[in-house]
């Protein structure tokens, strides 16, 4: 397990710009009028002891977000913060899924153009979805041509590039969710976090940090897509060869400055989990709580089970549920190979 360590020198505290209470909850009002405030779930303690847990556990249900996922809290949140000139030009995304439906969701309401970038082995559910709130879909080979491209649309369209997780809006966004939280569960002792390029979490660990600093904020990443565990370590930002986990949604190439800083300052531990703990987990939340959650929705469960066990034990625990947006095939594909393991 990785421990927190100091805080980052990458970027100086002038450039820095943390997400304060009074900003996020100004935030969580502005967007109030397009999300949900999704539920939180005691989870019962007979399913607790079936997996030999001694928790009480709360679920924070992302997943009934608007489309499926936390995303839409950072796309909206960038959108209100675009003049009407930039909302005139468009705004171009890429992203192999949540954030490309989120963000065509949050181009529909304010009625620009959306352009969204996605790789060819994209889910064509989650395509479908982007089609169905007005975006054009572009295809490319891979995630790091789907990047490219959105640079390019960028510079040559003029258009507002919406990151999937870099910079303070999105931070903004996502923190509504920890403070959130606070608000469903006054007095928790940790909260997991499943972590991709750590806006989620980064921004989470924001609000839980300062509103409750007695609260621990630990990530959990995949030991094939491990990129802010291995960032930790070398004290900076890096870039992985290769992302090699069922969890696609935590799968990004590389850390980047502002959300590898903001995981610096306020996660307090990183942990991994393999691939078979995260089907494990789903397996287990379809058959203790009914829900069929994409795999990155599963591994905050697969921690508690797991490396998070121990020292967790006895305390009230969080776990972020980050979103479903998996199709059916896929679904059944993962959990039927868990089941014949």
């Amino acid at each position: 397990m990785q421990e927190r360590v100091a805080p980052s020198p990458l970027i100086s505290s002038t450039e820095f710009d943390i997400p304060t209470l009074t900003a996020i909850a100004a935030n969580q009002q502005k967007i109030s009028s397009w999300i949900v405030e999704t539920p939180v779930w005691d989870w019962p303690y007979a399913l607790v002891e079936s997996l030999d847990l001694k928790n009480e556990i709360f679920f924070k249900l992302e997943l009934f977000q608007q489309t499926g996922s936390f995303k839409v809290r950072g796309a909206l949140t960038t959108l209100l913060n675009l003049n009407e000139e930039a909302l005139a030009k468009g705004i171009v995304a890429a992203s192999a899924g949540n954030h490309a439906i989120a963000v065509s969701y949050a181009a529909k309401i304010f009625n620009t153009s959306a352009k969204v970038i996605m790789p060819r082995t994209a889910s064509p559910v989650k395509m479908q979805r982007c089609k169905n709130y007005g975006a054009e879909v572009i295809l490319t080979d891979s995630m790091t041509q789907s990047f490219n491209k959105m640079q390019e649309l960028a510079e040559r369209e003029g258009r507002a590039s919406i990151h999937p997780f870099e910079g303070h809006l999105i931070a903004l966004g996502t923190a509504t969710i920890g403070l959130e939280l606070l608000q469903q569960i006054p007095r928790l002792d940790a909260v997991i976090v499943p972590i991709g390029g750590g806006g989620l979490i980064g921004g989470i660990g924001a609000a839980i940090k300062q509103a409750a600093p007695q609260c621990l904020v630990y990530g959990v990443e995949p030991e094939g897509s491990d990129v802010m565990y291995r960032s930790f370590a070398a004290g900076k930002p890096v870039r992985l060869e290769a992302n090699n986990t069922v969890a696609e949604s935590l799968a990004v190439p590389s850390a980047m400055p502002y959300s590898f800083d903001l995981c610096h300052r306020f996660v307090d531990q990183i942990v991994h989990v393999s691939d078979s703990a995260i089907e494990k987990a789903e397996v287990w939340m379809f058959y203790e709580t009914k829900l069929a959650v994409e795999p990155a929705a599963a591994a905050a469960l697969a921690a508690l089970c797991g490396p998070l066990k121990e020292p967790l034990q006895g305390k009230r625990v969080a776990l972020i549920v980050s979103g479903t947006n998996i199709d059916v095939d896929r679904y059944f594909q993962i959990v039927q190979s868990e089941l014949r393991s």
